[in-house]
């Protein structure tokens, strides 16, 4: 919704009013959390609502900075879903998409003055849909192409973003050729040079806001800092060019830099969630998700805007331990553009300059406004592009396959993904000595959405099997690693005794003792045999560690000192998860191909997806021994 400009000529006092109560309207029903939290939206500086300690400074007049923040948009520009072809809808009814994001940003522009706003944003924006793909891949904006996220967020007027880890995903060249299309500064202090240290990008910028009537301007230093597991997950773009450092550690270098060079407040951009926990264990030495000790920890900082965990942080206060009697903001907007998140920094000047009296944050809900129509009009025809591509029919399917079950039972789904994974490993290896070793797969049940139907198959039928940007890899392991692999992953459901029947929710997604966290879908692997069958049970009355039972390949049990050739993604061969054996294996193949690309490869080269030549129902749930009912399973257990 463009913010209307009441001082355009031809206007009146009293179309102004309309304007501003229009406005208003439209933002009272945008702030998440109730009549409160509009009201406190709402609220000016120094007032109760804004300050529970009310007016600071004796005879001072509080000034708001308010910044605005996104994060983890992951190539959505418009409200629009590319695996279904149609307009973006979820459980909630989210919409997402910078055009929506953007209507958020005019409005609050418009209520609280354009000099006295910032935009930013904390990562994960390259990567993530088909329209991002296309652009990396299809055609590259590395032979010429713009990138639609950079066209959109030049349009909204970010002063800065953070990198996430997800840009890495294309290599350095295609992030390089990103960076240069954008407007602002792409920031990461800790992103830095394999051989000398230094920041291989800018880690910071220094904005300096006039405040009428006070001479001194405002000066606010935004720091960019990212999760140091790119380090694992992109060790194929990264590795010999590029280090990750802690995010903390690098704070504790940055920030009084920040200072010294005069800011009044600090505002951390940051790639990382707020729970504490590592997906990698210990595999690195630095923390995933540290955005909360940053805020602990490390002295000066003010506001941390959130990225990476797509969770959703109204607003958190966080108690410093560097400055005892400090509270740090810290707030999270979801994701994809689905949220807006708004810091309002009231500050006052004084003898020694400026001091930060109250911090306060809210979300807005981009599914209370239309789309801009400026930005969504600067990506109709890259959008109608790719449209075409992603409906553009590959082949055909005998049958359909849905993976909606299969993280609680075999499906044809995730074999399909299992066979032509090890199915390119085992071409790739023929003619060297690993070539008579029996190849397995992992996959895991990515898209709870996905489907293939029966008949013509397209583009965005196959992609929404695999929506995450991997390529493949070959590992060797033996039977014993084959085992502790799948009894690592069988701690993806809950210890429940008797037979159900269970709710899929009851049984899937155990906490992580390790991280705290609940496993995530991505974190649990299916493993499969391309030429004969891997078979097994997972008793999930048993604990974690002992569930794995009647392993066997070929009908035969698994022997410990066999050795087997294990197809495997990046993100799982290089830590991703903390997966037992795996970053120490040797690697047999690694050709960088991206397993998605493969499977759209695999139906136009085949023509036929015929699940009746790769579907073998080999691994069960079971309750001390007896077969586990889950409300939703085909009948027998099988789809």
């Amino acid at each position: 919704m463009p913010a209307t400009n009441d001082s355009a000529a031809g206007s009146t006092t009293g179309a102004s009013a309309v304007s501003e109560r229009s406005r208003r309207q439209v933002l009272g029903m945008a702030v998440l959390g109730g009549a409160g939290a509009t009201t406190a939206f709402f609220a000016a500086p120094g007032t109760a609502a804004a300050s529970p300690k009310g007016r600071p400074g004796s005879g001072t007049t509080p000034y708001r900075l308010t910044v605005m923040g996104t994060t983890d948009t992951h190539g959505n520009v418009l409200n629009w879903d590319y695996f279904k072809d149609a307009v973006y809808d979820d459980g909630p009814h989210n919409d997402i998409g910078l055009a929506k994001v953007a209507s958020l940003v005019k409005l609050v522009r418009a209520e609280r003055g354009a000099s006295s706003t910032l935009l930013l944003d904390a990562g994960d924006t390259i990567q993530g849909t088909p329209l991002a793909y296309y652009y990396a891949k299809i055609d590259p904006i590395t032979g010429g192409a713009v990138h639609p996220m950079a066209k959109a967020m030049n349009a909204m007027g970010y002063d800065a973003a953070a990198l996430g880890n997800h840009e890495f995903n294309y290599g350095i060249d295609t992030l390089r050729t990103f960076e240069s299309q954008l407007d602002f500064p792409l920031l990461s202090a800790n992103a830095v040079d394999w051989k000398t240290g230094a920041p291989a990008f800018q880690p910071h910028v220094i904005t300096s806001v006039k405040v009428p009537g006070v001479a001194k301007p405002l000066k606010v230093g935004i720091l960019g800092l990212v999760t140091p597991g790119v380090a694992i997950w992109d060790k194929a773009n990264v590795e010999g060019r590029l280090k990750f450092p802690g995010i903390v550690e690098q704070a504790k270098v940055w920030v009084p830099r920040l200072k010294a060079a005069g800011c009044d407040l600090v505002i951390v951009s940051c790639h990382s969630g707020a729970k504490p926990g590592s997906s990698y264990g210990d595999a690195l030495p630095y923390p995933e998700n540290a955005s909360f000790q940053l805020a602990e920890q490390v002295a000066g900082v003010d506001a941390v805007l959130v990225g990476h965990a797509h969770a959703e942080i109204k607003e958190q206060l966080v108690p410093s331990k560097a400055t005892p009697g400090k509270n740090v903001l810290v707030t999270e907007p979801l994701k994809w553009g689905m949220r807006l998140s708004v810091m309002d920094l009231d500050v006052v000047h004084q003898a020694r300059g400026w001091k930060l009296v109250s911090a306060h944050a809210h979300l807005l809900d981009a599914n209370t406004v239309p789309e801009d129509a400026a930005v969504a009009a600067l990506v109709r025809e890259d959008h109608a592009v790719v449209r075409t591509y992603v409906n553009s029919v590959i082949g055909t399917c005998t049958a359909p396959m849905s993976a909606a079950t299969a993280r609680f039972e075999d499906t044809a789904a995730i074999d399909f993904i299992n066979h032509v994974q090890a199915d390119a490993v085992k071409a790739a290896l023929a003619g060297t000595p690993d070539a008579s070793l029996p190849v397995l797969s992992i996959a895991a049940p990515f898209n709870r959405d996905a489907a293939i139907p029966s008949g013509n198959v397209t583009v965005r039928d196959v992609a929404g099997l695999y929506v995450f940007d991997n390529t493949l890899l070959g590992i060797r392991f033996t039977g014993a690693q084959v085992k502790a692999y799948l009894e690592y992953s069988a701690a993806y459901y809950e210890t429940v005794t008797g037979a159900g029947p269970f709710a899929p929710d009851d049984i899937t997604n155990a906490v992580n003792p390790a991280t705290g966290l609940e496993t995530p879908d991505y974190n649990y692997d299916i493993m499969g045999g391309l030429d004969a069958s891997l078979a097994y049970d997972i008793d999930i009355a048993k604990p974690v560690g002992q569930r794995i039972t009647a392993l066997t390949y070929g009908g035969q049990p698994v022997d410990p000192a066999a050795q087997f050739v294990i197809a495997i993604n990046n993100y799982r061969q290089s830590g991703g998860g903390n997966f037992p054996g795996v970053t120490t294996a040797p690697v047999l193949y690694n050709a960088q191909v991206e397993i998605r690309q493969l499977l759209i490869d695999w139906t136009t080269a085949q023509g036929v997806i015929d699940p009746a030549t790769f579907t073998t129902y080999d691994w069960r749930l079971l309750s001390d021994g007896t077969p586990v009912v889950v409300e939703g399973a085909a009948e027998g257990g099988r789809h």
